[in-house]
């Protein structure tokens, strides 16, 4: 059952829930291929609460100065409060990532972590992440690529057509090809001005025990499934959300349900002539 949730309630259960595991996952992903620059000045885009921000800023060193940026309030508040605990200096902002306020070609290294970020804003955020690199700078992008939550949108449309939503149904395809491919991703970055680039991919999985556990993790109730039942009238959401638990429960044969996403990291470097 999905309930509303305040700004801050949902801010406190990423950090709690979601960060650890879904974030850390995609940080983790950036350290394998990532080098910081030695000296300089970075931005990293989209800190959610700011665990692997903080985390890279306290490995960066003194020559290296990163801006954090951040648009909700409520996890900008919660990443100071890990910044102060730290007793590191971050230099924080407040912005829309679509419309970041600094100054172009300025940037070493510009990081944007976009798994949470909605798709359609994806290649206006990555836009601006270009224009603020230096020439010749470098510019990364994490997100989730296409085939990612394929277990689950196969059991939302058996749960939709079951419940004789049939009408519902295309929306499940929207689901399933709004996720780009890696392909689709590398040739954005190639058409926004950004060449040599590379990309990495890492099958992650999230297990539940029941259908229940997982319509319960608030990282699926509270950031994932209000998109993914976005088109389902409330009046009607907990019987289908019943009905893909009892689905769920019958296919996973007393083994655990395991949510697939492919995390994609995207590097390149600006082009000198941009």
């Amino acid at each position: 059952m999905i309930t509303k949730k305040s700004d801050k309630e949902l801010a406190f259960l990423y950090d709690l829930f979601v960060a650890p595991d879904w974030g850390e996952r995609f940080g983790e992903l950036m350290d394998q291929h990532l080098k910081l620059p030695p000296e300089g000045k970075a931005i990293y885009v989209s800190i959610a609460t700011g665990g692997h921000a903080i985390a890279l800023r306290e490995r960066s060193g003194d020559k290296l100065e990163m801006i954090c940026v951040e648009e909700k309030p409520e996890f900008l508040e919660l990443a100071q409060a890990k910044a102060t605990a730290a007793n590191q200096e971050v230099d924080f902002r407040r912005a829309p990532f679509e419309s970041l306020p600094l100054e172009d070609n300025n940037y070493d290294l510009v990081i944007g972590e976009a798994s949470m970020v909605a798709r359609e804003r994806v290649r206006d955020m990555f836009r601006e992440m270009v224009r603020v690199a230096k020439p010749g700078g470098r510019v990364a992008l994490t997100l989730t690529t296409a085939s990612s939550f394929g277990e689950f949108f196969s059991i939302l449309w058996e749960a939709l057509h079951n419940c004789e939503f049939v009408d519902l149904e295309s929306k499940v395809e929207r689901l399933i090809t709004e996720l780009p491919t890696v392909a689709e991703i590398e040739n954005m970055a190639e058409n926004e001005g950004v060449d040599d680039v590379e990309s990495w991919t890492r099958i992650e999985e999230f297990d539940y025990e029941s259908g229940d556990q997982f319509l319960n993790a608030p990282l699926v109730s509270e950031f994932l499934m209000k998109d993914w039942l976005d088109s389902v009238p409330e009046a009607i959401r907990e019987r289908v959300s019943n009905e893909i638990a009892r689905l769920i429960n019958e296919e996973r044969h007393e083994a655990e349900f395991a949510l697939s996403v492919k995390a994609t990291l995207v590097v390149g470097r600006k082009a000198l002539a941009h």
